[in-house]
């Protein structure tokens, strides 16, 4: 049974950078399309990025593209998501997500089957 756990999170202030960390075990990460989500208080649950098994195809929310890049270290059995830039529209409880079957469109929230506890991030001056 997979299990995922996230680290990182935290206050930043506005421009500031965080990497979230997302250790996997139980089973190896690569075997599963792997996400990262977020929500927000009052609000639903939204994708941010995802990534494939083979790593070869990313996805990315169009609120975050060219400021937050996903990647995956197999070795470590862990997932990333480096955030820039970040904005106080960021400030959310954010999560990791893997599905061991193919979801279409990656980042719908309720196609994924396993997930962590979430780590807040907080964007404030």
């Amino acid at each position: 049974q997979l299990q995922l756990v996230e680290s990182g999170g935290g206050l930043v202030q506005p421009g500031g950078s965080l990497r979230l960390s997302c250790a996997a075990s139980g089973s190896t990460v690569e075997y599963y399309i792997t996400g990262w989500f977020r929500q927000a208080p009052g609000k639903e649950r939204e994708g941010v990025a995802s990534i494939t098994k083979n790593g070869i195809s990313i996805k990315y929310a169009d609120s975050v593209r060219g400021r937050f890049t996903i990647s995956r270290d197999d070795a470590q059995n862990t997932v990333y998501l480096q955030m820039t830039n970040l904005k106080s529209e960021d400030t959310a409880v954010y999560y990791c997500a893997a599905s061991s079957v193919f979801v279409s469109p990656p980042l719908r929230p309720n196609l994924y089957n396993y997930w962590g506890q979430g780590t807040q991030v907080t964007v404030s001056s």
